[in-house]
């Protein structure tokens, strides 16, 4: 058994560790607030735009923009959305098995993989498999800026633009609520037929005719790349918002299995100072028989 010195050491490490984790958690449920109200507000933007594009590419049915075009896939680009931090439970882990499978998948039926990385981990975890990694994003902070995600993901675009791959996969970890986030890989570039299609009350509230400046292909082209702009940053959004209630979930498990460890460890030290106190008291009791 440990002495009581080394008990007391090790429960006053784990109170340490136990102030580190609350703080965090409630570092995390300040920042989750924020990060779930700038997450739904974008959510009505990128309907908007949704909306819009599918009414003028239906409109317009003598052009046909690339992003509306299937093509035999041959080659694919990933775009792959985790965090700059860990202690966020197991929630990288599960975005990264998700496109690991999704790799694996697409590299055993022959096809080539080029990824962008958008957060530290997915970064570090595409170098360690040797992924072939043509953009990366880091440090995105809190609040996630168009203008530094931008870069990256039109490395994919213009790459599809340019007939090198075929297809664009987003990877990302969608917020469903507190307690719960899912692994996503969605298909981004081609835009799927589902995507754009409307609804009966949708068309109707969509069904104007447009005028078109320069050119109805400008508008289009224009509309549909920031489409798929918006898609990225509400991914963005949302895995932001699910790294801070996942972070906020593991911290306060931390801090309750550091209150039970301390439980525990205080049992012990109780034992072992009644086991003391007994001892003396029976070398005393001894030692006075003996007399």
């Amino acid at each position: 058994m440990p002495s009581m010195k080394e008990i007391r050491g090790k429960i006053k490490s784990v109170q340490n560790t136990r102030k580190i984790t609350k703080a965090m958690e409630m570092v995390a449920a300040s920042k989750m607030r924020k990060a779930q109200d700038r997450m739904r507000a974008a959510r009505p933007y990128a309907d908007k735009v949704r909306n819009i594009a599918a009414h003028m590419s239906g409109a317009n049915s003598e052009y046909q923009h690339p992003f509306l075009i299937e093509r035999a896939l041959q080659n694919v680009g990933l775009i792959l959305v985790t965090t700059d931090k860990g202690l966020c439970g197991g929630m990288n882990t599960n975005v990264l098995r998700a496109a690991t499978a999704q790799m694996k998948e697409w590299t055993d039926s022959g096809k080539k993989v080029q990824t962008t990385a958008i957060g530290n981990k997915g970064l570090g975890f595409l170098n360690r498999i040797g992924a072939n990694i043509v953009s990366e994003s880091t440090h995105i902070g809190d609040v996630p800026h168009m203008d530094e995600l931008i870069g990256a993901v039109k490395v994919q675009i213009d790459a599809y633009l340019a007939g090198e791959i075929d297809a664009v996969y987003l990877a990302y970890t969608q917020f469903v609520n507190t307690m719960k986030q899912e692994p996503v890989v969605m298909q981004l570039i081609p835009l799927p037929k589902s995507s754009l299609t409307q609804s009966e009350e949708e068309k109707r509230a969509y069904s104007w005719d447009y005028l078109y400046e320069p050119s109805a292909e400008t508008v289009v082209d224009e509309l549909l790349v920031r489409y798929v702009e918006a898609l990225v940053y509400q991914a963005v959004a949302e895995n932001i918002a699910s790294e801070q209630s996942a972070r906020m979930v593991a911290m306060k498990a931390a801090s309750d299995n550091a209150k039970n460890v301390i439980g525990e460890l205080q049992l012990v030290y109780n034992k072992s100072r009644q086991a003391a106190i007994t001892k003396e008291l029976s070398e005393i009791v001894g030692g006075a028989a003996a007399v």
